[in-house]
């Protein structure tokens, strides 16, 4: 587009049109506007006619997830409690991909109020992995991992709390960036877990991540946990692409028993690939890690407990029985019947119940006494080596239904993901392979906090040896959609 090779507008069709042949079967998005699109792309085209000196994703068109606020898109968090719900304002990340001249290409599908491994818990539709239409493309972002997947947008962004951003990443063979806590902001994010949402970009390589990431990082005066620290310089380290030197530790607590043999070849030929890169690795224990899941389970369902009681019929979005008769006490109570689905109502009543009188200190003030120890556990190892290294997830996407009826195997998705979120330290998923069954598999990369950089440096690394290994993207061996090109 800079060179006048294809104009903005020409590029935002050419998704447009890819939008319209596969989603039908992918079902990535919920809301698209061709209009809106258009006219967006054919401002930034006007702009640089002008002679107006544009950013690097000037006219590159994005998905956006569903849990952003948007002024001229539905925003509802993949649950019918705000079904056609159109905010008044744009959150921070939406204004801020605005100004660096992105086209916006739709809202994207996700587990309601992001609560789920595999966007199955969405109250609209379900979202499928574009390698295996039969299988999960991973949550709750997985209407944006799949959108990047299945070429219907170069870029995506995301929302990682427990890993909604690198599980759903992994499983579909991209790349995806959970960004240190506060070094993006939440203003505009509809909350699920305010000490651990983490708003993130999907990508098909680990520059473009960069760039995203750049484009709408950095302090918020309007966000209290944002960290008014400059964004770290993640575009260059992306460019950089080296580990010679480096000090790479694996994880001992998450590997063994558990772990998809096909999973567990593509990372051990991974860790190879580090030390032949000139890297040196360590093994690293993090003994509190395996207390992260029960943790997180009790300190992301009590924040959700407190920030979903918002959703009152009162204010915005759906109103059950409100017939003049019935108090208002009623009218909430049938509006969040009606409005929550199952794992949004389970996750409610795990966090109040976690909250309520007796029990309290027992459990989320326990869970938080882990969380600290779990952060310790990042310090000591962070003090070895410069980046934590492990399988992104367990397994491969896994078929749509297979755990829809049991939640503790879907919440194992999340093992490797959480202790970062848990700690609030930078991490990353790149694809590193095709297990035995010809699935993508992901590997995670974790650095201190605010150095995203250092993440970006090794994936960038990593990234740039398998491609070289396999003669090009991991996605070039996808199975093509539409029976033309990607």
């Amino acid at each position: 587009m800079a060179s006048g090779e294809a104009s903005a507008a020409q590029v935002a069709q050419a998704h447009l049109d890819r939008i319209a042949a596969v989603d039908g079967e992918v079902g990535a998005f919920l809301h698209v506007d061709p209009e809106t699109v258009l006219a967006q792309a054919r401002a930034i085209d006007e702009r640089r006619a002008a002679g107006e000196e544009l950013g690097p994703l000037a006219g590159v068109p994005i998905a956006h997830k569903d849990v952003f606020t948007t002024t001229d898109m539905p925003t509802t968090a993949g649950s019918k409690i705000l079904e056609g719900w159109r905010p008044p304002y744009d959150a921070t990340v939406t204004a801020r991909l605005r100004a660096a001249g992105l086209v916006i290409l739709g809202k994207t599908n996700m587990d309601e109020f992001a609560m789920g491994s595999s966007t199955e818990n969405s109250a609209y539709r379900t979202t499928r992995n574009p390698w295996d239409l039969s299988r999960i493309p991973g949550g709750s972002s997985g209407g944006s991992s799949a959108a990047v997947a299945a070429f219907e947008a170069p870029l995506a962004t995301g929302t990682d709390t427990g890993g909604s951003i690198r599980q759903p990443a992994a499983v579909t063979g991209i790349v995806g960036m959970k960004p240190t806590y506060g070094g993006s902001s939440r203003y505009g994010l509809i909350a699920f877990a305010s000490s651990l949402d983490t708003p993130g970009p999907f990508a098909r390589n680990v520059l473009d991540a960069a760039l995203l990431q750049e484009a709408f990082s950095g302090h918020d005066p309007m966000d209290s946990t944002s960290v008014d620290q400059p964004v770290p310089a993640v575009v260059e380290a992306a460019r950089r692409a080296d580990v010679a030197g480096m000090t790479v530790g694996v994880v001992k607590e998450f590997s063994g028993d558990g772990y998809q043999p096909g999973v567990a070849a593509r990372f051990a030929e991974t860790v190879a690939l580090l030390e032949s890169l000139g890297a040196k690795v360590v093994e690293v224990s993090c003994p509190n890690f395996t207390y992260a899941l029960p943790a997180y389970y009790l300190i992301a369902p009590s924040e959700c407990s407190s920030n979903l009681a918002r959703f009152d019929a009162m204010r915005f979005g759906l109103r059950v029985g409100d017939d003049g008769a019935r108090s208002a006490e009623e009218v909430m109570a049938l509006t969040r019947a009606e409005g929550f689905g199952p794992e949004v109502k389970r996750r409610i009543m795990l966090g109040t119940y976690a909250l309520s009188s007796g029990y309290y200190d027992a459990y989320y003030g326990k869970a938080q006494q882990v969380r600290t120890l779990i952060t310790r556990d990042f310090d000591a190892a962070f003090e070895q080596v410069d980046v934590l290294i492990s399988p992104t997830t367990p397994t491969t996407a896994f078929p749509i239904g297979e755990r829809a009826d049991d939640p503790m195997a879907m919440y194992l998705a999340d093992l490797c993901t959480i202790p970062s979120n848990l700690a609030g330290n930078a991490a990353i998923s790149v694809p590193c392979g095709l297990s035995d069954d010809g699935l993508p598999v992901g590997l995670q990369i974790m650095a201190p906090a605010l150095a995203d950089d250092r993440v970006y440096r090794a994936a960038a690394a990593v990234e740039g040896a398998l491609e070289d290994r396999w003669g090009g993207p991991l996605l070039a061996q996808a199975p093509d959609l539409a029976g033309g090109a990607k």
